[in-house]
């Protein structure tokens, strides 16, 4: 199944996937990715119901940015190699 879901979502994975090796890389980083996407969907929930109460539609604007922000970064931290979570962090190879 991980392998389908990773063909599917390569035009996405392929943007921080890197060829060189990072020695920076920690199982924590993972799980802090997966966190912090989950944090931003849910910021994206809390800002459509914000957004349906106010009832105005550029209040949906953040909704679409959060639910992106958020969806990469649980792509990422669930399908994308050791690379690809290093390099959406920023660590750099020493």
């Amino acid at each position: 199944m991980k392998q389908k879901l990773t063909r599917a979502f390569w035009p996405i994975l392929k943007l921080f996937e890197t060829s060189e090796k990072t020695t920076q890389y920690k199982k924590s980083h993972r799980t802090a990715l997966n966190g912090v996407g989950g944090l931003f969907l849910l910021l994206a929930f809390i800002s459509a119901v914000a957004a349906n109460v106010s009832g105005e539609m550029g209040a949906f604007i953040p909704v679409v940015i959060f639910v992106c922000v958020g969806g990469v970064a649980i792509l990422v931290g669930s399908l994308g190699s050791d690379n690809a979570v290093s390099r959406i962090w920023g660590t750099k190879k020493s």
